[in-house]
């Protein structure tokens, strides 16, 4: 394989990454709009609808007596979009900047004891500790690629 097509799949990989993170970051500012979609497509009687219509009180109920709370998840959305960026400095010159490849590898293996330790202490339910480590299983694999061309590249140089 050519530098030009290690170099078009690691970009096509972080791009993949980019905006994962992009959308993820954007998707968390309006939580309660979203919440009230989400609720009104679910039946309330499963587990997943009863789980989203609990989370859209909660999210609801806090929104209109104390609407600062929803800073965090401001805070949250723009963390992502910021870790977004992160991702151009591979995108520019992966050699250089593999670490943060790795990085970004380490958060996602990161996430499965934050879910589990952190999950477990706020009482979310399992089913949803697994939603948020596929996150992490998903993210995962572009870095991986990445990385790997990464190595690939470095070696023909």
């Amino acid at each position: 394989m050519n530098d030009r097509n290690l170099r078009h799949r690691i970009k096509l990989c972080l791009w993949i990454v980019i905006i994962g993170l992009a959308l993820s970051g954007i998707t968390a500012f309006p939580l309660e709009s979203e919440l009230a979609l989400l609720k009104g497509h679910l039946s309330a009687n499963g587990t997943m609808g009863i789980w989203i219509n609990n989370i859209y009180h909660a999210v609801k109920t806090t929104n209109s007596q104390f609407p600062w709370l929803s800073y965090g998840t401001d805070w949250l959305a723009f963390a992502h979009l910021m870790i977004a960026v992160l991702f151009i400095g591979p995108l520019k010159d992966p050699v250089r900047n593999i670490w943060v490849i790795h990085f970004g590898m380490i958060a996602c293996v990161a996430i499965f004891p934050l879910a589990f330790i952190a999950g477990s202490i706020r009482g979310i339910p399992f089913f949803w500790r697994l939603i948020d480590c596929s996150f992490g299983v998903i993210g995962i694999i572009p870095l991986y690629f990445a990385n790997r061309y990464t190595r690939v590249l470095e070696r023909s140089a």
